[in-house]
């Protein structure tokens, strides 16, 4: 079992690509331990980080950053994912109220 990893916990990026760098940096400063970007995933190596601890941190990264609106961190197992909220596109304007039509005396001036 020479490669075997214990219960280290991962992050799952998932619509969170553009802050990947700036998360990666608050990690590794608030936990001080070594945290690996592995293609869309960051992984955190050291087993003495909870996942629930490091969902904790990642939400209040979320909030300090004022993007808790657009994306929010789920927990399963040891992997946490970072999604958007579905349906957030900008909602239509409601069309003009349609002018109502003059009768007889507004239109003369009466």
């Amino acid at each position: 079992m020479l490669f075997h990893h214990k219960n280290k916990a991962q992050v799952d990026l998932g619509d969170l690509q553009i802050e990947k760098e700036t998360l990666l940096s608050f990690l590794q400063t608030t936990f001080k331990v070594p945290v690996i970007p592995v293609g869309n995933w960051l992984r955190v190596e050291s087993e003495e980080v909870s996942p629930q601890e490091l969902q904790r941190v990642i939400t209040k990264f979320i909030y300090k950053h004022n993007i808790n609106n657009t994306y929010y961190v789920m927990l399963n197992g040891n992997t946490l994912r970072i999604n958007a909220f579905k349906g957030l596109a900008k909602k239509p304007e409601n069309p003009k109220k349609s002018l109502t039509h003059q009768t007889a005396a507004q239109s003369w001036g009466l």
